[in-house]
């Protein structure tokens, strides 16, 4: 019998970071793979990325209708809502006997709800990471009480996820997926980057991408006018946007990044998704990355490239010595971006170890499931007491 194992990815981000693991999957006599496309990748606004899933050869299952045309809370709570009926009906249709979950989102979070009602285990990935700006760091902490197996991307996140009464045994460091994308995907030349992207870099260029911080009450606009401004300071910046995924508020910025790019033509550009291999390929050319994208985070230093972390968003997460943390404040974000381009701080960042890892995380998660998923009929789980930690009765798994 095979064992069939679900994907559900809702972004172009996230679906970035699922390629490499779920290329073993399909490649694996052992396994079924099954695919669950929802949210932005079947938005006409947010470009349709579910034809990228289709186009690298996937066969997508089912396909998820959830989100609302709408950019407040409440219409994110609705979408949540229509997720969560959405699942219920894939999961029962499918029968899947694992489901595998990434991060935080708030699609994540109704696909973790059906999963666990329907009494399926999930396998969450980047667990145990903290992002004190975001909504996302109470979702994420809760799909972590509800998945069985856990697949974080630091030691440090290992030992949070064990905190929260997770068992040693099922929680594995392995590092972050999007690395393994840097090491083994094939990235294209400048010149086809530039080409295909209709611009041409200049002698500094940037790649900006910021998210709204949903904790804060509707910030989303002020803050990014401020880096907007920021940007004005350099004259002779390139600038590539890519725009912010469907979050309260998050329409707001796109609208200021569009009468940006329509002030700026020459040295400004904006795109809804570059896809896993444009995207990382402008991380190899650019110079810095700007805004408050996890990805200057988790993926930048694998490239050598500093990484200016404007404001909260991305609060509480391990960074690596490349990160230039500021204020959502013009002056604070030009002193940032000049460090960043400094030739100093640029040589600097070529020495910078990735914590996150070394691109074998697809192949441990792999490797581990195909180990665990024999045992894992019985979904009930002990509280894992502190007390053992300090006792320090937790191994290095």
């Amino acid at each position: 019998m095979k064992h069939k194992i679900c994907f559900v990815t809702g972004t172009r981000a996230e679906y970035g970071l699922f390629h490499p693991l779920m290329k073993r999957i399909k490649t694996d006599p052992f396994f079924e793979l099954q695919i669950i496309a929802t949210c932005m990748h079947l938005s006409p606004e947010f470009g349709l990325t579910y034809r990228e899933i289709e186009r690298d050869g996937f066969h997508i299952n089912r396909k998820v209708e959830m989100l609302l045309s709408s950019d407040t809370e409440a219409g994110v709570t609705k979408s949540t809502g229509l997720g969560m009926i959405g699942f219920a009906d894939a999961f029962a249709e499918l029968k899947p006997h694992l489901v595998f979950l990434l991060g935080d989102r708030f699609e994540t979070l109704a696909a973790a709800i059906a999963a666990h009602f329907a009494r399926i285990p999930i396998a969450h990935l980047h667990g145990g990471e903290l992002t004190e700006g975001a909504v996302d760091d109470a979702i994420r902490h809760a799909i972590t009480k509800m998945s069985l197996l856990h697949f974080v991307s630091t030691e440090t996140y290992r030992k949070r996820v064990i905190q929260l009464g997770e068992a040693p045994e099922r929680v594995f460091t392995v590092g972050a997926l999007g690395i393994d994308n840097i090491k083994f995907l094939k990235l294209v030349s400048q010149s086809q980057l530039e080409q295909e992207l209709g611009i041409q870099f200049s002698d500094k260029n940037v790649l900006v991408t910021f998210h709204p911080v949903t904790l804060e009450n509707k910030t989303s606009e002020r803050q990014f006018r401020e880096l907007l401004k920021a940007l004005d300071a350099f004259d002779d910046l390139r600038v590539i946007f890519t725009k912010p995924n469907a979050d309260a508020n998050g329409r707001i910025i796109i609208h200021l990044i569009d009468e940006y790019v329509k002030s700026h033509p020459a040295r400004a550009s904006a795109y809804i998704t570059l896809g896993q291999v444009k995207y990382l390929s402008a991380l190899k050319y650019v110079d810095a990355v700007v805004g408050n994208s996890s990805s200057g985070i988790l993926e930048a230093p694998s490239f050598g490239k500093p990484s200016v972390n404007i404001g909260d968003r991305q609060k509480g997460r391990v960074r690596p010595e490349s990160v230039i943390d500021c204020e959502p404040k013009m002056k604070d974000i030009i002193r940032a971006i000049k460090k960043a381009l400094s030739v100093k701080f640029q040589d600097f960042c070529r020495k910078v170890k990735n914590p996150y890892g070394d691109g074998a995380a697809a192949q441990k998660i792999h490797e581990i499931v195909k180990r665990e998923i024999p045992e894992i009929g019985n979904l009930k789980k002990s509280f894992f007491d502190l007390k053992e930690i300090q006792r320090g009765t937790v191994d290095h798994v």
